[in-house]
């Protein structure tokens, strides 16, 4: 029989283990977000966090979030970004090119490095967040789902230790996380059929022409103005022309109406 001795682990190391066992143990926990957000805190510093998911073509999903130590205000600033910052969210692109083959990708972004300056504003200036640690992996709904852990102002930035400890962590807490989701939450509903909703919106209003249906169609899917100009190659004012037109057609002048008169008739 082989034997062998056991390696002390170094002091950051043990911190990892400890963390992320008890991010393993709280899963399935109806308080999850918060037991594991303090388990991290073992390991790296963090006030808050989210878990998101985040598509090309449509608005993004929340699953959890919570914060350490400071107010939680992680729901208001996701529903900021849900109002209409995600369209213009570049930062998961490196990303979705980067996990083409289905890996995960860690990254760190700086609240000053921030492209679009109403995201920097609306979100981290105002809410006192200084940077963001994520790790990032596609799903089989070709979305990506973002693990973010987030330094506030009074935390100043990540240290080297943190950093490195982040991805000893960043793994388990990516595949730890997507189970606690997968146990816990019923499966993201999938889009209504389009050739349904094609027909409903047709039966309701016959005058309505193809581009019209088209655009109308795909709102009800949920897609956004950018999603559809991609999906039918026509410029984002030209979808919400054709949006405009069949509202007045039908009589409609918010797409709450829209959704209100036709989803789930299909």
């Amino acid at each position: 029989m082989q034997s062998w001795r056991i390696t002390p682990l170094s002091a950051p190391q043990r911190d990892v283990q400890a963390s992320l066992a008890g991010v393993i143990g709280a899963v399935g926990d109806s308080g999850f977000e918060r037991s594991a957000l303090a388990s991290v805190n073992g390991a790296l510093q963090a006030a808050s966090w989210s878990v998101y998911r985040v598509w090309r073509d449509r608005a993004p999903v929340l699953h959890l979030s919570s914060s350490h130590g400071v107010r939680d205000t992680t729901r208001d600033c996701f529903q900021v970004y849900r109002d209409g910052l995600y369209q213009r969210d570049r930062t998961f692109d490196a990303a979705r090119n980067a996990s083409a083959h289905g890996e995960a990708l860690m990254f760190r972004l700086r609240a000053r490095d921030f492209p679009n300056r109403d995201h920097r504003e609306a979100i981290y200036q105002r809410h006192g967040v200084s940077e963001r640690l994520s790790i990032v992996a596609p799903q089989d709904d070709h979305s990506v789902l973002a693990v973010n852990l987030y330094h506030h102002d009074h935390q100043g930035s990540f240290t080297e230790g943190e950093l490195a400890n982040f991805e000893q962590l960043a793994q388990g807490l990516l595949v730890t996380v997507r189970r606690h989701i997968e146990l816990t939450e019923v499966a993201l509903p999938k889009r209504p059929d389009l050739a349904a909703l094609q027909l409903a919106l047709q039966r309701h209003c016959p005058a309505l022409p193809a581009r019209e249906l088209d655009v109308c169609a795909r709102l009800l899917q949920g897609l956004s103005y950018d999603g559809i100009a991609a999906d039918l190659g026509l410029s984002v004012a030209t979808v919400k022309t054709y949006r405009r037109r069949a509202f007045e057609r039908m009589g409609l002048h918010f797409k709450s109406e829209l959704f209100a008169a036709f989803v789930g008739r299909g």
